[in-house]
């Protein structure tokens, strides 16, 4: 057997000429204990965080394939939970930048997280219409909460009561009991999707933003604190249990004041805010006092809104009554006197409109402890824009502190190319060309330009020439970022550019028609005595079609041009004489290259097909199905057959145009592919994406085999069914509003694996020690025992200490699921294993809820299994005098910490365990503005 050919792998290098992503949301975090400085955002499948001070990137928490789509910091500010688009969830430590914990339940992408009031809890809303609490201080989900039709908009929890509030694209806010764990309330009052909402004046209201212009505030009132005299004691007591709740179906057909279910809260309508903006809100939220309310719907502004605090609503109040006293007495009036009321205008004040640079996808804000509110914007282009805010000014007006843009484009990368020293890389969009240095990935130069379509290093590499959409070729020097020349090319879009392969000149091919050869010359400059370079057009080749790519061959003898028609025409370059014509695309061709040795031609097309030629004859060596898109660029690698494209589908394949093989995919991006460029040595690849991303992959060492590369394809589409298939049923369980929280994944699947290879060894070994004593008895001497290597490797501990080290090693996240697929089989031997390891009082509390979810599950077969009763009644035993030593043993210390911090606080007189900043800062602001008043009066 010969040797197979061995490929090279090609591996993710880096991540650059991105910003933020638009897609998911921005989010202030609190980085050394500085709050309103740095800046969380989404960058596709990483998160980035800027220090909008300095403009810099200062911490990035790596993500795996998928694209972020949601952000929420913890409230101590020491964590970031991060949603992704598969449903996944990762908590971040924001000291480490390492993912501590991973949550997988959702089935589809994260839109809503939010953390409780002391950070134990995370909620989470998914397209998948679930709601899922997660417990992350133990790593685990504790339930499902089901009733949303649509995808999950936002999710609020009332501190005040184990509350929590979520809306949805089904026009309904729904209000959720965590003690029963069920829906107990329904708001209607809204026709189109909820997009948003936020609580303010200390969760006593309700603000919620649709698809009108309309902001509408609701009233919250706890029906344990409202006491009506009129109502019978009876009537009170029935109506303030919380678990009363369970009713028939009839209470959801009566309208929304008549509900029983206004026992625990009641919910009114107060009015509405009109928005400036006529579309629908994108964004609503409030900072963390709920002092200010921003929002902000498809366009470029963003409205802030100022809510009076009880006392400031009080005083206003006084003001209003005193001036209708004087009104009355001067219209000498003797009406009784009339309730003065505020109006909701007058209780959240509209403060002032910010107007971004591009439309907003997102925001963040904050709000300092003297008084400056601190804004920032994730813009859709690629910007994140900062603003202060001076709410004591007399008209506050937002100042713009810092932008953020050097380190990408605004719009999407059309061309890309590599300079011939593989060291600069150049990226032109609609409004600049950037050059970038391949090491360390730093913007080195800007320069403005017109919507760019094609583009190429001009030999030497001082120079750069741009071919537009509006049809002119533009030449900049790179030593001053300037642009040297411009020439009106072609009379439509310059759709592609090609260099000559003596070096002298290059040829482009436009919309008007027409193919066009160029020569580089030195023309005096005006301005100086040196020589410039300029472009001189020398040739022209009329055609029927439009032009949409060319290329030379490597011999300059022939020149390839790509038609409008679905054909590539070759023609002889000194004659511009016809030579070929390759057919056989059902879509136009949009790229093309030639091979080193001039034998093949290689064409990708709008059809998403590659066809690969031969050169001298024209025939068609092959048709590959390369995309599930438009090819929209091919590249061959230097001095090989092997080539690059990249599709629509978000793609970059390799491909060898000898074998006609697949050799790997580069997955990375999140969106089309528009365009890469290849090095002259062929060890990096460079390709922009709709996702605003630029990455540079790099060939490794690593030789790649191909039966190996299509085995792990095999593997990830198992795994990929694997999560689609549908979850296992518990019996008993209905499909109701509650339901458990992980999915079936294939690391459940290998944790289940896991446990029952364990309990196999483990009987196995019980077997043989069995047999062992037998034979040490029948020969009456002790015979040595063979020790399993696998217990040696674990420091020779016993088969059922073995046992428990596997099932220590599953995540807590995933050990309901697992669990939940480990067969019957192997839950007797668990269940004694259990009894065995809580007698000897380890691991108490995860042994306990493993113990709790296999009864639960497994309640029919455990009770009628007569062999199992014994077991059950020592478990009941154990377990309750263990979990009681715990609870006494956690008691002890808790009360000994109390104590601790009483003595420490008497001993300095300061507050221990409690932040004084606040406090501090708001004596040292009183006291300044005690000296300014002395001052003033001196």
């Amino acid at each position: 057997m010969g040797l197979t050919r061995q490929y090279l792998r090609y591996g993710p290098a880096a991540l650059f000429g991105l910003v933020a992503s638009a897609r998911g949301n921005a989010a202030f975090v609190a980085l050394r204990g500085e709050r309103g400085r740095c800046v969380a955002v989404p960058a596709c499948e990483h998160v980035f965080v800027w220090d909008t001070r300095k403009g810099e990137k200062v911490l990035i928490l790596k993500g795996l394939k998928q694209e972020v789509s949601c952000l929420c910091p913890s409230a101590d500010g020491l964590h970031l939970a991060v949603g992704y688009e598969d449903g996944s969830i990762r908590v971040f430590s924001l000291l480490s930048g390492e993912a501590n914990i991973t949550f997988n339940g959702h089935k589809a992408a994260v839109t809503a997280l939010q953390y409780d009031h002391l950070g134990g809890r995370l909620v989470s809303g998914s397209k998948d219409t679930d709601v899922i609490v997660w417990d992350v201080i133990n790593e685990s989900g504790l339930y499902r909460l089901r009733g949303h039709k649509d995808a999950v908009t936002q999710i609020l929890f009332l501190k005040e009561k184990n509350l929590l509030v979520t809306s949805g694209k089904d026009t309904l806010v729904k209000w959720w009991d965590l003690d029963t764990q069920h829906c107990f309330k329904t708001l209607v009052g809204h026709r189109t999707e909820v997009w948003g909402m936020a609580l303010i004046s200390e969760e006593k209201r309700l603000i919620t933003g649709s698809a009108d212009s309309e902001l509408r505030v609701w009233d919250i009132t706890y029906i344990q604190e409202v006491k009506d005299p009129d109502e019978p004691e009876s009537k009170k007591s029935k109506g303030s249990s919380p678990g009363a709740e369970e009713n028939t179906e009839e209470d959801e057909t009566l309208e929304l004041d008549e509900r029983p279910e206004e026992r625990l809260v009641k919910c009114s309508k107060v009015g509405s805010i009109m928005r400036e903006g006529r579309d629908r809100i994108v964004t609503l939220a409030t900072d963390r006092t709920g002092k200010i309310l921003a929002c902000h719907g498809t366009d470029a502004v963003l409205e802030v809104f100022s809510v009076l605090s009880e006392e400031e609503v009080q005083k206003k109040l006084e003001k209003k009554m005193k001036k209708a006293k004087k009104k009355a007495k001067q219209n000498s009036e003797e009406e009784p006197e009339r309730s003065v009321e505020l109006s909701l205008q007058e209780e959240i004040q509209r403060v002032t409109s910010i107007r971004a640079s591009s439309k907003i996808k997102s925001f963040d804000l904050i709000l300092s402890p003297k008084g400056e509110l601190k804004i920032v914007l994730l813009l859709q282009n690629n910007i994140i824009e900062s603003y202060n805010l001076d709410l004591s000014a007399q008209v506050p007006q937002a100042v713009r502190a810092s932008k953020i843009t050097i380190g990408g484009h605004r719009s999407d990368v059309r061309t890309l190319a590599f300079s011939s020293d593989n060291i600069a890389i150049l990226s032109a969009a609609a409004e600049s060309v950037k050059i970038w240095n391949r090491s360390t990935l730093q913007c080195i130069r800007t320069m403005d330009c017109e919507y760019a379509l094609c583009s190429l290093f001009v030999p030497g590499d001082r120079q750069v020439i741009v071919g537009t959409k509006t049809g002119k070729l533009q030449l900049y020097d790179l030593a001053s970022g300037s642009l040297m020349e411009s020439l009106n090319a072609h009379d439509g879009a310059v759709w592609s550019i090609a260099l000559s392969p003596d070096q002298r000149g290059f040829v482009t091919g436009g919309a008007d028609k027409c193919v066009k050869f160029w020569e580089f010359e030195l023309v005096k400059d005006e301005s100086s005595v040196q020589k410039r370079l300029s472009m001189k057009h020398v040739r022209i080749l009329q055609l029927d079609e439009d032009v949409l790519c060319v290329r030379y061959s490597p011999n300059q003898k022939l020149l390839a041009v790509s038609l409008l028609d679905c054909t590539v025409k070759i023609f002889y370059i000194d004659t511009l004489k016809f030579f070929l014509s390759l057919y056989g695309h059902k879509l136009p061709v949009l790229c093309m290259d030639i091979s080193y040795d001039g034998t093949l031609i290689a064409t990708g097309s709008a059809d998403r097909n590659v066809k690969i030629w031969g050169l001298d004859f024209g025939d068609c060596h092959r048709s590959l199905f390369a995309h599930d898109d438009s090819v929209m660029y091919l590249q061959f690698v230097a001095k090989s057959h092997l080539f690059f494209t990249a599709g629509k589908d978000s793609k970059i394949k390799q491909w060898d145009a000898d074998k006609f093989e697949h050799i790997q995919t580069l997955e990375g991006h999140h969106q089309e592919v528009w365009c890469l460029a290849l090095s002259p040595n062929g060890d990096y690849v460079v390709s922009a994406s709709h996702d605003k991303s630029l990455r540079l992959w790099e060939r490794t060492r690593e030789p790649l085999v191909l039966e190996e590369e299509r085995e792990m394809q095999r593997e990830a589409e198992y795994e990929e069914s694997v999560a689609k298939e549908e979850q296992p049923v518990v019996a008993g369980e209905t499909q109701g509003e509650t339901g458990l929280a992980g999915k079936k994944t294939i690391e459940t699947i290998k944790a289940a694996e896991r446990i029952m290879e364990a309990i196999e060894l483990y009987r196995e070994e019980m077997a043989k020690l069995t047999e062992h004593k037998a034979i040490c008895k029948a020969v009456g001497k002790e015979v040595p025992f063979p020790v399993n290597p696998i217990l040696r490797a674990y420091g020779n501990i016993t088969p059922s200490a073995y046992v428990l080290e596997v099932f220590k090693k599953v995540k807590s996240s995933e050990l309901e699921e697992s669990l939940l697929v480990l067969p019957f089989s192997y839950v007797p031997d668990l269940l004694r294993l259990f009894n065995e390891y809580i007698q000897l009082g380890s691991e108490v509390e995860l042994l306990c809820r493993a113990l709790l979810f296999l009864l639960k599950i497994h309640f029919g077969q455990i009770t009628s299994n007569h062999m199992l009763v014994t077991v059950i009644e020592n478990l009941k035993k154990t377990t309750i005098s263990r979990v009681r030593e715990a609870r006494d043993v956690l008691g002890f210390n808790m009360a000994g910490l109390q104590y601790l911090k009483r003595e420490i606080e008497a001993k300095d007189e300061v507050t221990f365990f409690a932040d004084a900043t606040d406090r501090f800062e708001e004596k040292k602001r009183k006291r300044k503005k005690k000296e300014k008043m002395v001052l003033a009066v001196l």
